[in-house]
């Protein structure tokens, strides 16, 4: 059988790729470009502005697709995709740069390209089909290194790194149980479109589209705007743009170049099979994932990196009801799920009302929503009376054997703090705001104590870890990039009319967090001229 490795855990990449140990001892390749992760070592890039952070899988997994082991491939998918590479490209320093780290990196080329093998196939199709130029199927491999985990701490997830928002403007849901961004499907329609927009908003010009999708519409607009008005050429090599994204183009058109000739820069593609080697199949209505592991005879694991976009034990109940199953385990997939009754899909539990309950409370007990209680039980609202029953789906099995995105997250992801270690449990109303001015912290650092974004949002029940030690001050001047995110530490002149939290609003920071910064007393006023450090998502305001 031939098998491909996928990720599944988690750890934290600081954007670089998989610079091997000898690399990073010597110096060399100061300047790595990609975001992507490795076998699971943490790596420092050298220069903190130059790329972004992304969180990425820390071990792969092993899912057999083919038929026969050491299959010769006759149609290789490589051959395809390069008949159709049509972008002019320069051979100027970024692109030259950009090239040389992807030809000194062999063994990264192959683990990427084993990494989309389920998948590329998939996206090849869709960009023929919407006559999408064929340079866009190597986008993955800057975004995300064909990892529909990647997680930013900008909050962009999935295979094509979407924002929460983004995405749901281009259709990909997002709810409790279900992530649009991380199914590799649904994604690659939410970016196809996504790009067709940008291409039409920059008047057909792909180089300043890729660059609007990497930092934005609204900042590549600006710089168009700012070179016409000085009569500088406006295309994409002429404008000002953050250093990310200035790199992020030459990236894929480097790619583009390696894979249109990669014997010339001594290069070897790893052969992928030019054919579908996964099915989606529909499954009707809500079904427990352990269950479909067991059914289609893969693990969790398998079935979970196949369909990254399932966050819970088991798929949305109101849908997709679709499945990404290996095409050689796709028929015995079928005829066990026709088996199943639809009252075995979940297992339900009957639970008796006590007092004090609420459905918010039940639902956090059992690992669910209020809606699918409702649901379950043709509740019409919220009110329910101690000594009567509700039916609650549950997991077929132990939670810890699901591995659910978020608990692989958090997991593999918080951060240790310093000083004392207190568990806060999250209440009806409460905001990271509100739960670091309680502690005397920022919200930030509780974010990354606890493994998400401090865009978020908390859930009533959810149990956070807040250190209660001092936290590293801020240095003047430091640069960080962050994610889809571009951090900034500035000085503010304080206006007339200026109170905390306009500022605070303004900026998209924490009140606490200005008052930490500038060592300052919420009860003492601004004074107009007044100088403030603070840091800044530069992206957002």
């Amino acid at each position: 059988m031939k098998k491909i490795l996928f990720p599944i855990s988690l750890t934290l990449m600081v954007g670089c790729q998989n610079l091997d140990d000898q690399a990073l001892k010597s110096g060399a390749d100061k300047i790595p470009p990609g975001k992507m992760a490795s076998n699971g070592d943490i790596y420092e890039a050298l220069l903190a502005d130059e790329t972004a952070k992304v969180i990425h899988p820390k071990a792969d997994v092993d899912i057999e697709l083919g038929d026969k082991d050491n299959a010769i491939i006759s149609d290789n998918v490589w051959d395809r995709v390069r008949s159709q590479l049509h972008f002019d490209i320069p051979q100027n320093k970024k692109v030259i740069a950009q090239r040389n780290w992807y030809a000194k990196h062999q063994s990264y080329l192959d683990r990427v390209a084993k990494r989309s093998e389920p998948f590329i196939h998939h996206i090849v199709e869709e960009l023929e089909k919407h006559n999408m130029p064929m340079e866009l199927v190597l986008l993955p491999v800057v975004e995300s290194a064909y990892d529909p985990f990647a997680y930013s701490h900008g909050s962009a997830s999935g295979m094509w790194q979407f924002l929460s928002g983004t995405g749901k403007q281009f259709g990909l849901q997002q709810d409790w149980w279900y992530d649009g961004r991380r199914d590799v499907a649904a994604s690659t329609q939410a970016a196809i479109k996504f790009l067709k927009y940008l291409h039409k908003r920059f008047d057909g010009d792909w180089l300043l589209a890729l660059a609007a999708y990497n930092s934005g519409e609204g900042r590549v607009s600006k710089a168009v705007k700012y070179n016409a008005r000085k009569g500088k050429p406006t295309d994409f090599w002429n404008l000002k743009l953050p250093r990310e994204t200035r790199d992020y183009v030459p990236k894929l058109l480097a790619l583009a170049e390696i894979v249109k000739s990669p014997a010339d820069f001594n290069v070897t593609l790893y052969a992928i099979d030019n054919k579908a080697v996964i099915s989606s199949v529909d499954i009707g209505s809500q079904l427990d994932l352990a269950l479909a592991a067991d059914l289609s005879g893969l693990t969790i694991n398998e079935l979970h990196a196949l369909n990254p976009g399932f966050n819970r034990w088991a798929t949305a109940p109101n849908g997709p009801h679709q499945l990404l199953i290996p095409n050689n385990k796709v028929e015995k997939f079928k005829g066990e799920l026709a088996k199943l009754d639809d009252k075995d899909r979940l297992s339900w539990q009957r639970y008796k009302i006590k007092n004090g309950d609420s459905l918010s409370v039940i639902a956090n007990r059992f690992n669910t929503t209020v809606t699918v209680v409702k649901e379950a039980n043709n509740l019409k609202n919220n009110s329910i009376r101690a000594g009567r029953y509700l039916l609650i789906p549950t997991a077929t099995q132990s939670l810890d054997r699901y591995k659910t995105y978020e608990q692989v997250r958090v997991a593999k992801l918080s951060k240790k703090g310093t000083g004392t270690k207190i568990t806060h449990t999250v209440k009806n109303g409460d905001t990271l705001w509100d739960i670091g001015k309680l502690y005397k912290v920022s919200g930030k650092n509780i974010a990354k104590w606890n493994g998400f974004a401090p865009k978020d949002m908390l859930r009533l029940g959810q149990k956070l870890t807040v250190w209660t030690g001092k936290s590293a001050p801020i240095k003047t001047n430091q640069t960080a990039a962050v994610g889809n995110t571009i951090m900034r530490n500035i000085n503010y002149k304080v206006r007339s009319g200026d109170s905390l939290d306009r500022i605070a609003n303004k900026f998209k920071v924490s009140i606490s967090d200005i008052e930490k910064w500038n060592n300052l007393n919420r009860k003492k006023y601004l004074q107009p001229g007044q100088l403030l450090k603070l840091s800044v998502n530069i992206t957002s305001i």
